[in-house]
């Protein structure tokens, strides 16, 4: 019978796209991937209170072809929140793309035990840790998660290419004892809902801080962000209570981790967000930029931004 065990996979796996050649169609790919890393954002939106999540991917390779892509986990600063990290929101999504598309053709049975689900689907079987399971159960309570996974499969079943997509664990795995066909994933009933054109998304985000704007208001700083460099204003009172206080003392290459709003676009060929503004909401720490300290030689230590100065 064949069978995927869904912890093999971990918060770690290949997304394995079954095509004739050792190659994929860029949208397709990109496509795919924002999918299941909007679906991700929400099921850990639900799931893991307190912490947010990046999704990367960190190799590529033949067979037919394939993407390794990993959870990344952050804590959000929230002193509040009991609940400990569950990684497994990888786990939750791939769990859940079998579920559906396991019930497309034949009517599903449910095995619930002690440490365990068995989903079985005509000759297919799925094993699903029992946590994975139970959480996959509160990740679907948000519209948000289902509606990522349904675009996703959407997406894939759209590329004529494309014979069909599974999951492993390692990127020179053996092919999936489980392929979703193309026709399964067409056939699939996705919420029809369209994506709204714009959105709000939230992550913490360590910002290197190219230019300071040392007076509360909408007046946006210049940071540098994963290579990139985004104008945001800083909209944090205790923060700025914080510098004028003289608790803290800012200077161009300091870092802040924080808590910022990303507002999103959505292209409307393509269905892909972009991002079209920042606001940092919350500064949840500061870094001051690694200096060296002349000895005894000429020199001056560099100009700090201090509210006190005059």
């Amino acid at each position: 019978m064949p069978t995927v065990n869904i912890s093999d996979l971990g918060d770690a796996f290949v997304i394995h796209f079954d095509t004739e050649g050792e190659r994929v169609n860029a949208y397709t790919l990109a496509s795919t991937l924002v999918g299941i890393a909007d679906a991700a954002k929400a099921a850990n939106a639900a799931i893991n209170l307190g912490y947010d999540i990046e999704v990367v991917v960190e190799a590529i390779g033949p067979g037919s072809f394939r993407a390794f892509i990993r959870a990344i986990y952050k804590q959000a600063g929230n002193l509040f929140s009991s609940q400990n990290l569950k990684a497994i929101i990888l786990s939750v999504v791939a769990s859940f793309i079998y579920e559906r598309t396991m019930a497309v053709n034949h009517p599903l049975t449910v095995e619930v035990r002690t440490d365990e689900v068995v989903v079985t689907s005509g000759s297919d079987r799925v094993i699903v840790p029992r946590n994975v399971y139970d959480a996959a159960r509160l990740a679907e309570k948000n519209p948000q998660f289902v509606r990522s996974v349904g675009k996703t499969l959407q997406t894939a079943s759209a590329d004529r290419e494309l014979k069909g997509i599974g999951f492993v664990a390692q990127i020179d795995s053996p092919k999936p004892d489980i392929l979703i066909p193309q026709d399964t994933m067409r056939n699939l009933e996705v919420i029809t809902e369209p994506d709204p054109d714009s959105r709000i998304v939230e992550e913490q985000a360590d910002l290197q801080i190219v230019k300071a704007i040392l007076e509360r208001g909408a007046r946006k700083w210049e940071f540098m962000w994963r290579g990139f460099k985004i104008s945001a204003p800083v909209l944090d009172d205790r923060f700025y209570s914080q510098f004028f206080a003289h608790d803290i003392t800012i200077a161009p290459g300091d870092e802040l981790s924080v808590r910022l709003i990303i507002r999103q676009v959505r292209d409307r060929d393509t269905g892909i967000y972009a991002n079209a503004g920042y606001e940092v909401i919350e500064v949840l720490k500061h870094r001051p930029r690694v200096r060296q300290i002349p000895l005894g030689g000429e020199g001056s230590a560099p100009e700090l931004l201090d509210p006190g100065a005059p």
